[in-house]
């Protein structure tokens, strides 16, 4: 009975798990993460665009007097360009953000669902607490 010998030049796997992943890979991978799922913290924002209103305190603005180009360029700046333009297309403004449902997101919008999803629950959630908080006191 011969006994083979395992070969050694079994090609490796150049697929990286975390774990194998030298330290600055897995922060670049975040910060890819924190930019493509648009999950951004408002001091991220370019707000320079949005006219109506910017950042008081670290917090959100409250869109409640935006037109639909700030609601557009509130999107745009917050990573989601190609998505910014259903807004307009739906004359969707600050106040109509306000009142969005969950679903007028999904559905309404006709934008695709991993963007949408992203859209309101980062943003068009975090707008409507922030806007009924400050509006409770």
């Amino acid at each position: 009975m011969l006994l083979m010998d395992e070969p050694s030049n079994q090609k490796q796997s150049s697929i990286k798990t975390p774990t194998d992943m030298p330290a600055s890979d897995s922060k670049d991978s975040a910060d890819i993460e924190n930019k493509t799922n648009g999950s951004v913290e408002s001091k991220n924002i370019d707000w320079s665009n949005v006219s109506s209103s910017t950042p008081e305190n670290g917090q959100l603005p409250d869109p409640s007097e935006w037109a639909v180009n700030d609601v557009v360029d509130y999107f745009k700046a917050a990573g989601f360009e190609e998505q910014a333009s259903a807004f307009k297309d739906q004359e969707i403004d600050g106040k109509s953000l306000l009142l969005m449902t969950r679903n007028d997101v999904l559905t309404g919008l006709c934008i695709r669902l991993g963007p949408a999803l992203k859209i309101y629950e980062y943003h068009v959630k975090p707008l409507q607490t922030q806007h009924l908080k400050s509006n409770a006191a």
